[in-house]
């Protein structure tokens, strides 16, 4: 013990001088690792329907599932768990992290392996909603948006680097060496936690199972849960089945979809950097634009999938808006709640995190039904830019209560 308080020490005291305590950097390799399992599945659907005898359809399950599993885990498990000890939760998450993808590794049919994934979506879930309040009391209250910004890079740079790699490696060692993979970061991440992350963390407040009915009836959050919902759904449409879209539409081979993915993810953190930026004043009509801009993207892509230098010209522009929203939303969620409903802002968000996985889940389901249907996958981009239509129709509603 006094070993591991030495190490402690010594990273915090290295630094000291950036004033970023070394407990930052333990939630962000966690973060990463958690980043990287939600998403590298994308990349492997042919892979793993191929290896599992699956239509992709059916491995897109994969992605709706664990998204439900995410969506129960943000505000019901959070609550749940509201009084155990904040290391003890995130050491226990990602104990669970592990498991769930040690568990996908050598699972021996789809079943398991989505199993696996929803056990693994509900670490997600709690992690990402004790996560902020953790990096929050770790830093003076004017370094905490830092310190949020700083454990949420983990997430951009799983969508960077973490999901073309695990392509990468699942396409030329095995889907299932992924999870291996996956689970090594997930062992790190919990080292690192025990290590750096000081045993006694302000608690702050605990959320409620009981003011869960009062935020959903709050007309305002509500039309924000549902631009939130929507606007990933019509992503989750086209970006679920991205690598068959590729392959089979667009005409890459397998080995070049990796390095697409990993162009997709640099817009991606570009996109989110300048969409929190652009909504900083006001938010409610930066995501009007953007969603409209997504909208358009998605329904251009439709007509240039075909087109192989275009399409990646299309999906760079489609990765930055995609993910632009995701400040302004969070935003938009917090400055609403605080207005309406004092206390409620960490519920708020807790359910806004599951909105956004609610999205996913309908997106890629939906997706699913298009791919078996007689419209076919390259109807998707379609269908995803008809949620976009839906998601700015919404925004414009929300702008009128706004006004009210």
């Amino acid at each position: 013990m006094n070993y591991q308080k030495e190490i402690q020490v010594k990273a915090e005291t290295a630094l000291k001088s950036k004033g970023l305590p070394a407990a930052l950097w333990a939630l962000t390799i966690s973060a990463f690792g958690i980043g990287t399992t939600e998403f590298v599945i994308v990349g492997l659907l042919p892979t793993v329907a191929g290896d599992l005898g699956i239509s992709i359809p059916s491995a897109g399950l994969l992605v709706s599932l664990y998204a439900i599993g995410v969506a129960i885990g943000a505000p019901v498990l959070t609550a749940l768990t509201g009084k155990i000890p904040r290391k003890t939760l995130l050491v226990s998450i990602m104990i669970l992290f592990v498991i769930g993808n040690g568990l996908a590794s050598i699972a021996p049919g789809f079943i398991t392996l989505i199993m696996a994934r929803v056990l693994t979506g509900f670490a997600h879930g709690v992690y990402f909603s004790i996560g902020s309040t953790i990096a929050a009391s770790l830093v003076p209250e004017e370094k905490r948006a830092t310190a949020i910004s700083i454990m949420f890079a983990g997430l951009t740079l799983a969508i960077v680097t973490g999901v073309p790699l695990g392509t990468f490696i699942g396409q030329h060692f095995g889907w299932r060496a992924t999870f291996i993979g996956v689970s090594i970061l997930g062992i790190i991440g919990l080292i690192v936690s025990l290590l750096l992350v000081p045993n006694h963390l302000k608690s702050g407040k605990t959320a409620s199972l009981k003011s869960l009915p009062e935020v959903l009836g709050n007309r305002r959050l509500l039309f924000a849960f549902l631009m939130t919902a929507m606007g990933y759904g019509g992503t989750f449409v086209v970006f679920t089945y991205l690598s068959p879209i590729l392959q089979q539409i667009t005409g890459f081979q397998e080995s070049t979809v990796t390095l697409i993915l990993l162009i997709y993810g640099i817009a991606i953190a570009l996109g989110n950097l300048l969409g929190g930026k652009v909504a900083n004043k006001n938010p409610l009509k930066a995501l009007l634009w953007m969603f409209a801009g997504q909208g358009l993207i998605l329904l251009t892509f439709y007509f240039t999938a075909g087109n192989q230098i275009l399409s990646i010209i299309t999906l760079f522009l489609l990765g930055g808006l995609s993910f632009a929203t995701v400040p302004g939303l969070q935003l938009l969620v917090v400055q609403i709640a605080e207005k309406e409903l004092p206390g409620t802002e960490d519920v708020s968000s807790g359910v806004n995190i599951a909105a956004f996985n609610i999205g996913i889940a309908i997106g890629s389901f939906t997706g699913g039904l298009i791919v078996t249907s007689s419209l076919g996958l390259a109807s998707t981009p379609l269908i995803g830019a008809l949620f976009l239509l839906a998601t700015v129709l919404i925004t414009l509603y929300s702008i009128r209560l706004n006004k009210k």
